[in-house]
């Protein structure tokens, strides 16, 4: 069975490597594979967090994809390193009002069953050295983060390992199971997977109600350079109610994210918003002035209009979607890889998968 993945982001890439697992013919197509959002991500890995506390559904689909992570990443590193560390997330508090959140937070977690522990402030200072006066912390030990863009190259490897095929071109339009591409060529699919993000809907030749439309999200990242790591492990500083996090990588890397802006498909990066991860940033690592800026960088997040993500068959017949994952794509792509084969096999899908069928938003 031809399959043909339009998208090669990180959700897209995992889908195609488990059809391609699966036996079947995969073709993905995207003029620059793992270029937008996926390789701007930090790769921040906790289901268990306040995004999720009033979104029991979406809960639910983030912690089975969390079970899966280590088996996704153990076959994937056959082919490839992918980036992977479970060493724990920290959640830091620096005033009084976070700090009561950790509360909330913990029996949060607890009630889900992921380990936390509750540390003081002098065991936060032993843990992060370089954070300023913390009040006190909540560890997550099983939690940990991902390098997207490690994951998305190992992924690549894979597909190619396993005699799929990347097209590195546009898809113009979609016809009768064949898709055109830019440069006047046309590929044949059996079953065609929809995963270009925040572009999906602006594929021509779909019925309107097809694919609903999926909004960008900007988010400006920063990476900074220090020759040691700067921090040891994963962390979320929290003032109030607002976080920032901070994703050091072995190599002396420290992600720092993210702003959270509609502009549309603006993906300019910005002074302002340079200037704003910086202050925040130095505001809980007094040394943070001393590293290498390294890059800031713009990615547009896949927003859906419910905030939930599109996973499964569309009105169209062979027609498929996975797209919107929003701010988790990253945490949600081991499960939405799985969803997406069962899909395309014919078999049952996971059971967290029911309430992601696009049809619940198609006319």
């Amino acid at each position: 069975m031809n399959t043909v993945v339009v998208g090669g982001g990180v959700i897209g890439l995992a889908v195609a490597w488990r059809a391609q697992q699966a036996g079947l013919n995969v073709t993905v197509i995207d003029p620059e594979p793992a270029s937008k959002a996926s390789h701007v991500s930090a790769g921040l890995l906790a289901p268990g967090n306040e995004q999720l506390y009033r979104m029991e559904e979406l809960l639910r689909l983030s912690l089975a994809s969390r079970a899966l992570y280590p088996t996704f990443v153990a076959e994937l590193e056959e082919f490839a390193p992918a980036g992977y560390r479970r060493d724990g997330v920290l959640d830091a508090a620096f005033d009084e009002e976070a700090l009561a959140g950790l509360d909330r937070q913990q029996a949060f977690q607890e009630d889900l069953g992921i380990s936390t522990e509750r540390l003081t402030s002098e065991e936060c200072a032993k843990l992060q050295p370089a954070f300023g006066p913390v009040l006190g912390g909540l560890l997550s030990p099983d939690d940990g983060a991902i390098d997207p863009r490690v994951l998305t190259a190992a992924l690549l490897t894979a597909i190619d390992a396993l005699g799929g095929t990347v097209v590195r071109q546009r898809v113009v339009r979609v016809d009768d199971h064949s898709v055109l591409l830019d440069g006047g060529e046309s590929v044949a699919f059996d079953r065609l997977v929809l995963a270009a993000g925040c572009w999906t809907h602006q594929i021509e030749g779909l019925r309107k109600a097809a694919v609903p439309e999926i909004r960008p999200v900007k988010g400006q990242i920063l990476r900074l350079h220090s020759e040691t790591p700067l921090l040891n492990i994963t962390a979320r500083a929290r003032t109030g109610e607002r976080s920032l996090y901070l994703v050091p990588r072995l190599d002396g890397e420290l992600v720092v994210g993210a702003t959270y802006e509609e502009r549309g498909y603006d993906d300019t990066v910005t002074a302002d918003g340079t200037r704003e991860l910086l202050t925040r940033a130095a505001q809980y690592l007094p040394g943070v002035g001393d590293l290498e800026l390294r890059e800031m960088s713009v990615g547009l997040r896949p927003g859906s209009p419910d905030e939930l993500p599109f996973i499964g068959p569309t009105n169209v017949p062979d027609v498929f979607l996975a797209s919107g994952h929003f701010r988790i794509g990253i945490q949600l792509t081991p499960i939405t890889a799985d969803i997406m084969l069962s899909y395309l096999t014919d078999s049952a899908p996971h059971a967290a998968a029911e309430p992601f069928k696009p049809s619940r938003l198609m006319g």
